[in-house]
């Protein structure tokens, strides 16, 4: 574990803010990418685009008519819970009635006669308070908030942690001082970002290029991967067999497209790139960090998001679940000479647990969290952070 100070980035939300040269080096497979802003111009789906209209939506109940497999164990994954109602936030529920101090601020969680829950900021002169609208991340790491009141969005000022039992400073207003009242409640985030965030958090908030959260799909379900699905399920219920085609299916990228669509909110070469943004908090864009591996840019599909992790299941998280994947490049012992087949050359030091060596944690302190960087490499004794 390797102890690092995040730059300033926010939970839970897909928002590229820190300040500090990008790294230009441009990996091999690059020209045949692009950043999620140029994809989402592009013709057909891509996550975050809010052109379909409501009605090209099916919901997931069904796309359970025929994928009830799928559709069940996928709601058990975190993006599936990636937001809710605030009202639904175990964490809210926990510590009502608990005051708590972030910073020089004093807090507390209050719930109304409806069931939903407020927040109130003291600075010692005042206090201000609001709903608590909407809940961001399941809290695996942690969970932030959204107050959404008078047609304004409110990112709020503390976050719950799981290694904390508690709440802190939301990551990205750590560095923003709270010189008011109003401030030490959170920051009002603009239209543009507030329509990115449940862009990633959940389905179908924006359709028609209309932000409408008051009818999204908490999370995200079939449809925030594969796109409106609407026409696909009729046609097939209609023994059309054109309909296979009728929906998005990420598989048919190639092996660069796919770690570009996981990218679209796990942040992309490009992205971080195109946003001047490098800094220790980077290990949380998975994708940035495997496209900056040594051994990426061969348009291999062994070396995708989802060939080790898949997007219906939960999150594993023994290191030695990941050993097939390394192997199926690299061969299995010195013994083993590569060839067309396992290009990988064998590993000096062991077989097994690979990426507890060559894909190391790293300590974002302010998000209070261990992040497995995705930047595949051997680790040289005393290196710092390669950035």
């Amino acid at each position: 574990m390797r102890g690092v100070r995040r730059s300033a980035i926010l939970l839970g939300f897909a928002a590229l803010s820190l300040a500090v040269i990008a790294d230009t080096r441009q990996p091999a497979s690059m020209a045949e990418s692009l950043s999620t802003q140029e994809h989402v111009k592009q013709p057909g789906w891509w996550p975050t685009k809010g052109t379909p209209a409501r009605g090209e939506y099916a919901g997931n109940a069904a796309c359970a008519q025929c994928h009830a497999a799928l559709v069940q164990s996928q709601q058990q994954h975190s993006m599936a819970r990636a937001a809710m109602p605030g009202r639904d936030s175990e964490f809210l529920k926990n510590h009502v009635g608990a005051p708590f101090n972030v910073g020089a601020n004093r807090y507390e969680i209050s719930k109304d006669n409806s069931g939903d829950f407020r927040f109130a900021a003291t600075d010692g002169s005042g206090t201000a308070s609001g709903p608590i609208t909407w809940a961001f991340g399941i809290g695996k790491v942690g969970q932030s908030y959204i107050s959404e009141a008078e047609g304004e969005f409110r990112e709020l000022r503390f976050s719950y942690f799981r290694s904390l039992n508690g709440f802190d400073l939301t990551p990205n207003q750590s560095l923003m001082k709270a010189s008011s009242l109003n401030r030490a409640a959170g920051r009002i985030v603009s239209p543009e970002e507030i329509a990115r965030c449940f862009g990633c958090h959940s389905t179908a908030s924006t359709v028609a290029g209309k932000f409408d959260p008051a009818h999204a799909i908490p999370g995200l379900a079939c449809e925030g991967c594969h796109g409106p699905a609407a026409k696909h399920v009729s046609a097939l219920l209609a023994g059309d067999v054109s309909g296979l085609h009728q929906v998005f299916n990420p598989r048919r990228l190639s092996p660069a497209g796919q770690v570009d669509f996981c990218g679209a909110c796990h942040t992309t070469w490009w992205d971080v790139t195109l946003h001047q943004a490098v800094g220790f908090a980077n290990v949380r864009f998975q994708p940035y960090r495997l496209e900056r591996s040594r051994c990426w840019g061969k348009g291999d599909g062994r070396l995708t998001c989802t060939a080790c992790h898949d997007p219906h299941k939960p999150l594993v998280r023994e290191a030695a679940s990941y050993d097939s994947a390394c192997l199926s490049c690299h061969v299995a012992g010195a013994a083993v000479k590569s060839d067309t087949t396992h290009i990988g050359s064998a590993c000096p030091k062991a077989v097994s647990n690979c990426v507890t060596c060559h894909m190391p944690k790293y300590l974002v302190e302010d998000m209070h969290f261990e992040y497995t960087d995705h930047q595949i490499r051997i680790v040289r004794p005393g290196e710092g952070f390669p950035d």
